[in-house]
Parts: structure tokens; C-alpha cells; sequence
């Protein structure tokens, strides 16, 4: 098994910024397009002061700040050791303290949007619309609870990048990982789908789009490389 201590006595500075220049790049040109397809009708009302076009650049901009957070803490961890340099035995407790708020902000802003932004629906067939939304939030449920009783939340924090207890941990099996081994990115965010339908918001819709794509980027072009030097010659690593 490959150790942490492995890793970083390997570790370049290159291998540090692998993906992230498309990261950035990808990010800016999605944020550039999602930006231009918010709509803001005329004689909208705010919430809270707040146009629903900024409620969407809101959520947007959480989800940039919260994914560039955890790729450069990820990495940073992962190849130099530095939350555990800088807070000892209390490293995973500071970085659940920084994390935990930006993923709660990613539902509760897109409600925020949604609630901005509610209409009388995306199409002529607002019933269907509901149903599917329900059906999408009652997936996401299922999704974190099998994150949250079988994952676990430390393993889902990075757990892997901090200590090698769970970087030696078998992959899960139960739940919803039964049937797909990445439920936290194709599963869960489904529940941001569910929201828009519900509130039957375009400038939500538009947000879900962004958040759930955007996830994607990082695990392609961080959590990817990190897989394949934690866990060489397993399925995690192709």
C-alpha cells in the first residue's frame, strides 16, 4: 500500500499544480457562460435586497471560493503535509471548520435563488416539474445518507489526504455505493436539480447546471491525479 509519507518524499511542485491551469481555465469560461445565461426580468423583486441575478452570482461564487479551497488544500496537504504542519492533531477539526460552512452554502443558496427567483414554472407542465424535483431531493437524501452512515463525513472531508488510516480503507459497498462508486458527484448534487424544479426557476436551473458541472472539474483535474498516486494499480487510479 502507498503510504502518505511515500507520496510526499516523491512530491514536485509540478505535481502540486497538475490540473490546475484547466481548473482555473474551464472555471472562468463556465462562470463566463452561466453568468450570461441569468435572466433578470424586468420588475423582479429583491429578496433581502438582492436581485435574483445576484443570489445566483452569490451561489456561483461560493461554489468558486469553496472548490479552489479544497484543491489548494487538497494538494497542499496531500504533497506538503501543511494543515497538519500548522495545527497538529487538530488539523482534520480546522479543515471541517472551513468546509463545512461553503457546503452548506451551496444548497442554502441555491433556495435563496430559487425563492428570488420563483415562477409559475419552466414549462406548461408545472405537476410534472414538481414530481421530478421531489423525486430528485428524495435521490440526493438517499445519496448523503449513504455518504454520511457509510463513507463517513471524515473520509468524505479528504480523510485519505491526512492520514493513512483512510487512505488503507476498503471501498464502500453499501448503500448507494452498491450501484455507483462516486454517489457524493453524480447522486447528491442531483438534490440542486430538485430545488429549481420545485421553485420553477430559470436563474436556479442555471446554477444547478453550474454547480453540478463544476464539481466534475474537480475531480478530473484534482481529486483524479490524487487518486492515481494514493491508490496506484486500483480502478480509483484509471
Amino acid at each position: 500500500m502507498t503510504t502518505l509519507a511515500e507520496i510526499r518524499a516523491k512530491s514536485t511542485w509540478g505535481d502540486i499544480i497538475e490540473g490546475q491551469p484547466q481548473h482555473a481555465a474551464i472555471a472562468i469560461l463556465m462562470t463566463a457562460g452561466a453568468c450570461a445565461l441569468l435572466k433578470s426580468p424586468e420588475g423582479t423583486a429583491t429578496l433581502l435586497g438582492l436581485s435574483p441575478v445576484c443570489w445566483a452570482q452569490v451561489s456561483i461564487l461560493l461554489a468558486l471560493i469553496h472548490q479552489v479551497l479544497v484543491a489548494g488544500i487538497f494538494r497542499l496537504q496531500l504533497h506538503k503535509n501543511l494543515m497538519t504542519r500548522l495545527f497538529g492533531d487538530k488539523d482534520m477539526k480546522v479543515w471541517a471548520a472551513l468546509f463545512m460552512p461553503l457546503l452548506i452554502a451551496r444548497p442554502l443558496s441555491m433556495i435563496m435563488v430559487g425563492w428570488a427567483d420563483a415562477g409559475p414554472g419552466l414549462t406548461d407542465y408545472r405537476n410534472i416539474e414538481i414530481g421530478l424535483g421531489v423525486a430528485l431531493i428524495a435521490v440526493a437524501a438517499y445519496g448523503m445518507h449513504s455518504v454520511l452512515t457509510y463513507f463517513t463525513l471524515p473520509r468524505a472531508l479528504g480523510g485519505d489526504h491526512f492520514r493513512d488510516e483512510y487512505l488503507a480503507m476498503p471501498m464502500v459497498d453499501k448503500g448507494l455505493f452498491k450501484f455507483t462508486a462516486n454517489g457524493m458527484y453524480g447522486v447528491v448534487f442531483l438534490g440542486l436539480w430538485g430545488i429549481a424544479l420545485l421553485f420553477g426557476s430559470w436563474n436556479a436551473l442555471v446554477v444547478a447546471l453550474f454547480q453540478h458541472a463544476y464539481i466534475w472539474v474537480h475531480m478530473y483535474c484534482t481529486e483524479a491525479p490524487d487518486l492515481r498516486r494514493m491508490f496506484p494499480g486500483t480502478p480509483l487510479a484509471t
